[in-house]
C-alpha cells in the first residue's frame, strides 16, 4: 500500500478516534522513560555519556520493533497506519486550543488562563488575554509541527521505523531536554537528536504557515526573527 494512503488512513483514524483515551503507548513510553531516567541520571548527576545510553535504550529497541512488525506479510500495513495514528495529535491539538479560544471570546480570562495551562509549562495565573492568546498560538504552531507535520514527515522518508524514531525521541527530548541543573548534561543527547531530527521538517512546516497566511510577510519575520529563539526549530516556526 503506498506511503500516501497509509498515510491518509492514519490521519482519518485521528480525525475520528482522536488520541487513545486509555493505553496511549505514548503514556506508557513516558513512564519507561522515567524508570530509565531514575536509572542513570540519579540525582541529577548523569553526564552527557548517560544521557547517550538512556537514549539508545529507550529509543532504538522499540524502532527494532517497529521495523520487524512492518516488514511483517499481511499484516505490516496495519502496523504503520497504527504507528502513526500513535504519533499524531491534530484532533488533541484542536480539543485542547478550542477551549482557550472560546474563553477569551467570551471574556472569560480565568478560564481562558486554566485551559491555556494545560498547553504550555509556564505560569499562567497572570497572563492578560493577549499573553494567553500569544500562549495557545506558539503552542498550537509548535505542536502542529512536532505532532502534525515532522510525524508525517518521517512516516514519508521512512515508514514506522521513521515516525517510531522521530516520535520517542521528540518525547525525550520534552521530558529531558531542559536546560536546567537537573538536565544539562544528561537531556543533552536527547535534545540535540530531536534538533537534528526535527530540522528539516521545521523549516517545511514554516514554509507552509508562511504560504497559507501573508507569505511575504511570514518569509521576512522569518529570515529577521527566526534566529532569536533558543531552539534552531522553533524559531523559523514561531516566526
Amino acid at each position: 500500500m503506498s506511503v500516501a494512503l497509509l498515510s491518509v488512513a492514519a490521519v482519518a483514524l485521528d480525525a475520528l478516534l482522536g488520541e487513545p483515551k486509555r493505553w496511549h503507548p505514548l503514556v506508557a513510553f513516558g513512564r519507561f522513560a522515567e524508570r530509565i531516567e531514575q536509572r542513570f541520571n540519579g540525582g541529577g548527576r548523569g553526564w552527557r555519556s548517560h544521557g547517550v545510553t538512556a537514549w539508545v535504550i529507550a529509543v532504538l529497541p522499540l524502532t527494532l520493533l517497529a521495523t520487524a512488525f512492518s516488514w511483517a506479510p499481511y499484516v505490516g500495513w496495519i502496523v504503520e497506519i497504527i504507528a502513526l495514528y500513535c504519533a499524531l495529535g491534530m484532533r488533541s491539538l484542536g480539543e485542547h486550543v478550542t477551549p482557550v479560544a472560546k474563553a477569551l471570546r467570551s471574556n472569560d480570562l480565568e478560564a481562558a488562563r486554566t485551559r491555556v495551562s494545560y498547553l504550555v509549562s509556564r505560569q499562567t495565573s497572570e497572563l492578560d488575554e493577549t499573553e494567553v492568546a500569544r500562549a495557545a498560538t506558539e503552542s498550537v504552531l509548535e505542536n502542529g509541527s512536532d505532532a502534525v507535520f515532522a510525524a508525517l514527515f518521517w512516516f514519508a522518508v521512512a515508514g514506522a521505523p521513521g515516525v517510531v524514531l522521530y516520535r520517542l525521541s521528540n518525547t525525550l527530548d520534552a521530558m529531558w531536554g531542559y536546560r536546567n541543573e537537573r538536565f544539562e548534561r544528561f537531556g543533552w543527547a536527547a535534545a540535540k537528536v530531536d534538533d537534528v531530527l526535527n530540522y528539516i521538517p521545521a523549516r517545511l512546516v514554516a514554509l507552509t504557515y508562511a504560504l497559507l497566511g501573508k507569505t511575504r510577510l511570514a518569509l521576512k519575520c522569518w529570515r529577521t526573527q527566526g534566529s532569536t529563539w533558543d531552539s534552531p526549530n522553533a524559531g523559523p516556526v514561531m516566526a
